[in-house]
């Protein structure tokens, strides 16, 4: 097995680790043993870890996170980026100092992170990091990025299109209205009105969400809406239905609605997540970081990620 390590092979190294399920108050920084490359994996030295609501919703409590298969004690957050360190026999493609991101599910947020070389889901993967996106970037794009390409795809947007995005300056929304301006699509995102600037920026046309948006929307929208993208809850849906937007051309990522399909990243196309990464390389998608912070304030970062209010990501840095 190849090493090559500015930290010990063997002996501690610091994880988030979860004792019991529940909120962002049962998330400890730990001393751990350093985990090892076994055949066909590779060790990661983690620089950073983004944070997504999975991370929190899928260890909220012992019934939910035995949907995903996670037993106690469990770790903590899915987006990884950094370096490899270790190599383990059998595998090919990658070598001890390539930088690499992807999935590691539930076990991100850690010093290092040990994942199958050849994985091909978010929770155990590795990709080759392009050159020109930093790692506190890559670290964002693994369930995010795979999500936001998922929910395009199952509405089929294209440039005839003009479509409603609710929660379009969250995680997620940060990258689907850009994939919708980058398929050519006209792009109307909900937010609060603060919210605003955030959104133009992006390339989508601010409305304020709650009571009225049906006659907003018309009123930005004259020739109507034609696509329907909720990222945050069911609110967008009814208002695209409202607005004659059929079933089939309308997707949730975080509710279940009968008749209307539910994206997320294990539906994304193969390969859709080394697409984002490379447009982010050549400048054509941007992911707006809205706070870092170290491993240390891990509670207080989830705590304003699962606000659902962040504009942009939240990542962990742990260089």
């Amino acid at each position: 097995m190849q090493e090559r390590s500015n930290r010990p092979s063997v002996g501690q190294s610091r994880a988030v680790r979860l004792d019991s399920f529940g909120g962002p108050d049962v998330l400890a920084v730990r001393e751990v043993l350093a985990p090892q490359a076994g055949p066909g994996q590779v060790r990661v030295r983690v620089a950073a870890a983004g944070l997504n609501p999975m991370d929190w919703f899928m260890t909220a409590d012992e019934e939910t996170a035995g949907r995903f298969g996670l037993t106690l004690p469990a770790g903590f957050g899915t987006d990884y980026a950094g370096v490899i360190d270790q190599v383990g026999d059998g595998v090919s493609g990658f070598a001890p100092g390539d930088r690499v991101f992807g999935g590691a599910l539930s076990r991100a947020v850690a010093d290092f992170v040990v994942v199958d070389a050849d994985g091909e889901t978010a929770a155990n993967e590795a990709h080759h990091t392009p050159d020109g996106v930093d790692d506190r970037i890559a670290a964002t794009l693994t369930i995010a990025g795979r999500t936001a390409s998922a929910a395009l795809a199952a509405v089929a947007l294209g440039p005839d299109d003009t479509v409603l995005i609710g929660g379009a300056g969250g995680g997620v929304g940060v990258f689907a209205v850009q994939l919708a301006r980058i398929a050519g699509a006209r792009v109307i995102g909900t937010g609060s009105p603060s919210s605003a600037d955030y959104l133009s920026d992006l390339g989508a046309e601010p409305v304020a969400y709650g009571d009225g948006l049906a006659d907003r929307v018309r009123a930005l929208a004259s020739g109507g809406v034609t696509a329907a993208m909720d990222l945050h809850g069911v609110e967008t849906v009814h208002v695209a239905r409202e607005l004659g937007v059929p079933d089939d051309r309308i997707c949730t990522i975080a509710a279940q609605v009968d008749g209307v399909a539910a994206a997320n990243g294990a539906n994304a196309v193969p390969g859709a997540l080394e697409e984002l990464a490379r447009m982010v390389a050549a400048g054509r998608l941007r992911v707006p970081v809205a706070e870092s912070f170290p491993i240390e304030q891990i509670r207080r970062a989830v705590e304003i990620q699962a606000d659902r209010h962040v504009r942009g990501k939240i990542v962990i840095d742990l260089s």
